[in-house]
């Protein structure tokens, strides 16, 4: 068992030499290993203080000063765990994947906490918010970014961001699909390879996210609510003919915008079957057509009042569950694009959630106990790091009956990845 550790340990100081190198000041680098072994290690509790009992007896000081009160730039290490995801899983055809996660909490103190929807408890409640970027392969997750929300009753308050020591650039108000293009960008500024980007409705309704997308040239496939209105492809703009007046000034659509689940009620639906899961086939019926969405500039049309005009073209794609449920997306893949890889395309998101469970439970992601944004965010670095470290570790290797993890899967990879259309069938 003490060869097995060593042996383990050994590795991890080999996997984690490139960030240690990021850290520069020997202190910094004499705890980081320490931290992330806590991380690894056996133990219900993953906050400071328990692991600190752990791996570092007598060292509870510099641990925490290292994770919560170090005043140094994280901006290097986060670089770096952009270029090793990508040497990972990266490629054009990897997906990039955006969503958000929640941390609940107690209080008022810690860094972004709000009253504000928690999706690990499913209502909303008293919670920190993380924006989350995950880069995956063959459907293997690597986390790329997590980052804070800071709601407005945060960055409307400076006493309060002074006291968590938010730094200056991220005071501005954003909401989580800006600060998601944010991280987008900083990702392609590391050169990070992927092919798409997804997400669900929560960011896909917005249209300067989409926008944002398309003037960064990038493929997306994001879920949208029901209500949201699009145009028929082949919608055509007019001059309007003044009833009295003065001659209209502005084209007008010759035919009004409909909600995507009207558009697509008289498509033609088939059953797709997009991967294989622990119980068999995964199975549901998709429809897709090809739309303008109503996301132009708004105009006042006839006696409809201010509509927005058609935007750009993309595919409307509908699916119904076997459960019932109804769900409708957006993407703007080449028109040409069939069925099958449309549907197996906006289904690879759920890798994401993968990824957050694993964060949570086995590297203690909810468990941090500190208030301030360094600490937060240095926390969130770490469990990054620690999510692509291959070996697993004795403690990991002992939760009999678990999935098998990120990091043995990582290990193993390297078999060439199929694109959707080969994993995906029609009935």
């Amino acid at each position: 068992m003490a060869s097995r550790t060593s042996d383990w340990r050994d590795e991890l100081g080999r996997w984690l030499k490139p960030f240690l190198d990021r850290l520069g000041h020997k202190a910094r680098r004499q705890m980081c290993p320490l931290y992330v072994s806590g991380l690894i290690g056996p133990g219900d509790r993953k906050s400071v203080q328990p692991m600190a009992e752990r791996v570092a007896t007598g060292d509870y000081d510099q641990l925490h000063h290292f994770i919560a009160a170090g005043v140094w730039n994280a901006g290097p290490v986060e670089t770096e765990l952009l270029v090793q995801a990508d040497k990972l899983v990266g490629g054009s055809d990897a997906v990039l994947v955006i969503d958000d996660t929640a941390i609940p909490k107690k209080g008022t103190h810690s860094v972004g906490v709000a009253a504000q929807y928690a999706s690990a408890l499913g209502k909303t409640a008293n919670c920190q918010t993380l924006v989350s970027l995950t880069l995956a392969r063959d459907e293997i997750p690597v986390m790329l970014a997590l980052r804070l929300f800071l709601p407005e009753s945060w960055t409307s308050n400076r006493a309060r961001l002074d006291r968590a020591g938010v730094p200056a650039e991220y005071r501005t108000a954003r909401t989580k699909p800006e600060l998601a293009l944010v991280e987008i960008d900083r990702a392609i500024a590391a050169g990070v390879r992927f092919g798409c980007v997804l997400a669900d409705a929560g960011y896909g309704l917005s249209a300067p996210f989409r926008q944002g997308l398309t003037a960064r040239k990038l493929a997306w496939a994001v879920g949208i609510p029901r209500h949201l209105k699009v145009y028929a492809a082949d919608v055509r703009m007019i001059w309007p003919v003044a009833k009295r007046g003065r001659p209209r000034q502005r084209h007008v659509p010759d035919v009004l915008s409909i909600p995507a689940e009207d558009m697509l009620a008289n498509a033609k639906w088939r059953t797709i079957s997009w991967r294989t899961g622990t119980k068999g086939k995964l199975k549901a019926r998709f429809a897709a057509v090809r739309v303008r969405v109503a996301d132009g500039p708004p105009q006042r049309i006839r006696d409809k009042g201010q509509q927005h005009l058609p935007g750009d073209e993309a595919w409307l794609i509908g699916e119904h569950r076997t459960s019932g449920e109804k769900k409708y997306y957006l993407a703007n893949l080449p028109a040409k694009t069939d069925l099958r890889t449309l549907a197996a395309t906006i289904k690879a998101r759920w890798i994401c959630e993968q990824a957050h469970q694993q964060m949570k439970e086995e590297l203690g992601l909810d468990h941090f106990e500190g208030r301030s944004w360094q600490g937060l965010q240095s926390s969130c670095a770490h469990d990054d790091d620690r999510l692509r470290f291959p070996p697993a570790s004795p403690a990991r290797n002992s939760k009999a009956g678990k999935k098998e993890s990120t990091g043995r899967r990582l290990s193993q990879l390297c078999p060439p990845y199929a694109t959707p259309s080969s994993h995906s069938s029609v009935d």
